[in-house]
């Protein structure tokens, strides 16, 4: 657990400027006052966004999420989470950057069960 730690603090001190752009509206439970967590580290796996209560991790997916190699361990990342309960949403950059309010708005959707 303690490498799990680790490796989230790196992640935080590292984020991509996606990562940044998304926290700016997640952090200080800016979202339907949700608590979020940014490079949480869940049952062996470090998450970009995590509300707890809400049982939501959002993960924000770049390019090299599009290889063969990494759309397998996504999935099977993806479904070791949801077996632990959560639902995993995934999000590209380019949303972050040019559609973040409909980001949000699916973010708030999921979250309220819709």
């Amino acid at each position: 657990m303690r490498r799990f730690k680790a490796r989230a603090k790196a992640l935080r001190n590292t984020q991509t400027s996606a990562e940044a752009t998304l926290w700016q509206a997640l952090g200080g439970r800016r979202l339907e006052r949700r608590k979020f967590r940014r490079q949480h580290p869940i049952d062996g796996f470090v998450v970009d966004f995590v509300t707890l209560a809400g049982k939501l991790i959002v993960e924000v997916d770049g390019v090299t999420h599009g290889a063969d190699a990494e759309i397998c361990r996504d999935r099977a990342r993806t479904e070791r989470l949801e077996r632990d309960g959560f639902f995993v949403m995934r999000v590209s950059n380019a949303d972050v950057y040019d559609n973040l309010e409909g980001v949000l708005e699916a973010i708030s959707a999921q979250l309220s069960g819709r």
